[in-house]
């Protein structure tokens, strides 16, 4: 059914939550935060560091920004190595792969970091490209980084029928909407049912060979 599909990357191709909540944590500790929350901590997965410290946790501008710098201090050492794939997903990139899709990552998460998350797990060549905010980018709207993903590719608003946007959270399923493409809510990241359908998404899909099921109808 469709041509191109677009990845989120935190929980949709990585469980990516180990190195994410440790780099927060740190950086909360910081500034004498309780951390114990886990699932206010699971917030991080998804919207920019930006909206996660300021807007979730209240810290001011200034703050904020030394926040991100503590977080991604550790992220770069350590935390970009603890996001391995969900099981069945490296086939499931091999076989739209080969089966003529074109494949992109359109995240939230900086893009030098999003290519060394690839790298690492080994599905970067699966990708014609990986579209994520530079590091000094505060908000980059996923209907942005989907509109830039398919300025990339080639593609124009006549194209959009063609074009799939498979993620876990709200700001996912919203920025298809926002973007005019078809969606793909997956339950086995960090949203919840309720979130996802309340943003629109077009399908759900409870697990990976669900997704498989979706893409491949």
């Amino acid at each position: 059914m469709y041509s191109y599909v677009f990845f989120d990357l935190d929980g949709t191709l990585t469980q990516s939550e180990f190195g994410i909540l440790e780099g927060a944590r740190r950086a909360l500790s910081h500034f004498g935060i309780d951390t114990s929350d886990e699932q206010k901590l699971k917030r991080f997965i998804g919207p920019p560091l930006h909206v996660s410290f300021h807007d979730n946790y209240g810290l001011s501008e200034e703050d904020t920004e030394e926040a991100i710098s503590i977080y991604r201090a550790y992220y770069r050492e350590k935390g970009i190595f603890q996001a391995p794939l969900y099981e069945g997903m490296f086939d499931l990139l091999s076989d739209l792969k080969s089966a003529g899709k074109r494949l992109m990552i359109t995240t939230s998460k900086p893009l030098v970091m999003a290519e060394k998350v690839a790298k690492n797990n080994e599905i970067y060549g699966f990708f014609d490209g990986i579209i994520g905010p530079g590091l000094d980018e505060k908000d980059a709207s996923k209907s942005w980084l989907i509109r830039r993903a398919m300025k990339e590719l080639g593609l124009s608003d006549a194209d959009r029928k063609k074009v799939v946007m498979v993620g876990d959270r709200f700001y996912d399923i919203e920025g298809a909407r926002e973007a005019g493409v078809d969606s793909i809510g997956v339950l086995y990241g960090y949203g919840e049912e309720e979130e996802l359908r309340g943003g629109g998404a077009t399908y759900i899909a409870a697990d990976v060979p669900a997704l498989r099921k979706v893409l491949f109808e």
